[in-house]
Parts: C-alpha cells; structure tokens; sequence
C-alpha cells in the first residue's frame, strides 16, 4: 500500500517521516502550556482570598452575596476566646422548702419525734397559710424552684430536700442530712410565719452552737446578714415587727439549724396571717423577687461579688 503524506505534514513543510515527532513535540507543549495556566489560575485564586475575596458559599449566587462576619479580618488566625466561668461554677447549694403539700394528710406522720441536736421534737409540721388557704409548703416550694433555677444559670448544683409539693416530709433531721451529705458551700430554709393578724415582715433565724454546726456559725451568721440585706433591697417587704429584731433572731430549738454542718440560715419571709404580707407572699411575681434576694446574697457569700441590678 502507498503511504499517504499526512494534511499535517504538508501543512507544517516537513517530511512526512519527521511528522509524527513534530506532532507529538506540539502536542507536548499545548499541554505543558495549559498546565503553565492552570497553576497561574490557581495562584491568582490564592492571592484573591489572601486579600480578602471570599468564595461563595453554598447556596448563594453571584446576585445574592454571602452574608459577611462583623469580625474584624486579621493577617493571622485569632485565637480562640474562652467563655467567662459561670460565677457559682464549681458550688454546691442546698435549698430546703418547708413542709410538704401532702402534710395535711398524715398527721401520725408528723408527730413521730426527731432528735434536733438539743431535744425531741415533731419529725414536721404542716405549715401555715393564708386566710384564703393558700399553703406556706406552697410559697416554700414555688420559691425554692425559682431560686434552684436562678442557682443553676449561675453555674452552680443546687440540692433539694423536696421535689414536688405533693408528698410528705421528710421530717426535719433528714432534710438537714441531704444538704450534710452533699457538702453543699451554703443552704437555706425556705419558709412564711403564722403571726398575729397585726404583725408584717421577715425575720433571718441563724443557729446557736450546739455541737454539729460549731464550724459553721460565724460564717452562718454573715451569710445571714448578706440575706436581710438583699431582702431589702430586692423586695419591697420590710424587716418584721413582731418576731426578733432588725429582722434577725437567733434559735437553738430548730433541727434545721442545730444539726447543719454547713453555713445556713432558716428566712421566714413573711406573715401569712397578715392581709398586706399574704398579697405579697400569694404572687408569682413576688415570689421571684424573694428568690432573687436569696440568689443575690447566696453568690455575695460564695464569690464576695454583688449582684447588679
């Protein structure tokens, strides 16, 4: 068969024998040129984003750029920055609401006796309660649930010697053992008084030395004092006219206080029996004030630092 010249050949003035290697020489170089391209695209590309340009993101178009960071652009990467500690990181709280909503119904219950460090008393009570029925174990507990969740957004572990207003006790020396077993840092009684019709305001009770609490009473007595400074001025109820004075008393009767083995104060926040204190005492709203009152003064006592607000 006759060899044909190739067009190529002819095109390019050369032998037809040297074809082929002219041809793949060329061929040689359109690819190294391309590949000479692609790198100065790629570098170009690189620089762009150096100086700023970003790429689009996923789902943006060029007529609906990405949004852009507030950040400021820095030449170097910025090192990570770490979230402040939550100020009670680390604590322990225990919040004990008195009685129980189920104490009422087991009266047998209650009058089991309890040693509270100096004698015998009632394992409970049932509380008191406004002219209208609404319960102290109520108050006590709507209370402890507004504080445990204020305690918890500062970072602390709140401790609870009652989980729900629907049952009974327990009675008084186990619940100053739940708080004892936790090691808590601080803990609070929560209750409201029964007094005479007449009678306004709160009183801080703060234990004697009996024994198991000797430790603990000066610094109970401090944090009683950060209390009824915070009820001052986070609620509008005023210090009580006819239970202790300046709104503090000392008791060595009181199970609560007698066997605590960490710094504690027991608040009666209010007279229930009184028209003006029960309004106050009946409110949600009030009842979020109080506990704001014991927060303030419960990270005062942990952390030295003041609430604001």
């Amino acid at each position: 068969m006759r060899r044909i010249p190739s067009r190529s050949a002819a095109i390019l003035g050369v032998s037809p024998l040297c074809a082929p290697v002219l041809l793949s020489s060329v061929l040689l170089s359109s690819v190294l040129l391309s590949a000479v391209l692609l790198s100065a695209v790629l570098l170009c590309a690189g620089c762009a984003g150096a100086a700023g340009v970003r790429p689009l993101a996923a789902g943006s178009s060029p007529d609906r750029p990405s949004p852009v960071s507030s950040a400021p652009v820095s030449a170097t990467a910025s090192p990570s920055v770490s979230q402040p500690a939550a100020p009670l990181a680390g604590k322990i709280v225990g919040i004990d609401p008195g009685h129980n909503g189920g104490n009422f119904t087991h009266p047998a219950y209650l009058a089991r006796q309890i040693w509270n460090g100096r004698e015998d008393e009632d394992c409970d009570t049932t509380g008191t309660e406004t002219a209208g029925g609404y319960t102290e174990a109520r108050f006590n507990f709507n209370v402890a649930t507004y504080l445990a969740a204020d305690l918890v957004a500062e970072g602390a572990r709140v401790v609870l010697t009652r989980h729900s207003d629907t049952g009974v006790g327990p009675c008084v020396n186990t619940r100053s053992e739940i708080i004892n077993r936790a090691h808590a840092d601080v803990a609070i009684d929560i209750h409201a008084d029964g007094g005479p019709v007449t009678g306004r305001g709160f009183t801080v009770l703060e234990p004697v030395a009996d024994g198991p609490n000797d430790a603990v009473i000066r610094s109970s007595i401090r944090f009683g004092a950060y209390v009824r400074a915070a009820m001052l001025r986070y609620t509008s109820m005023p210090e009580s006219d006819y239970y202790g004075h300046d709104g503090l008393i000392f008791r060595n009767d009181l199970a609560g206080l007698n066997l605590t083995t960490v710094p504690k104060v027991l608040v009666e926040c209010g007279n229930m029996r009184n028209p003006t204190d029960a309004r106050l005492l009946t409110r949600p709203s009030f009842q979020r004030e109080i506990a704001r009152a014991f927060a303030a003064a419960i990270t005062k006592f942990l952390t030295g630092r003041t609430t604001t607000g």
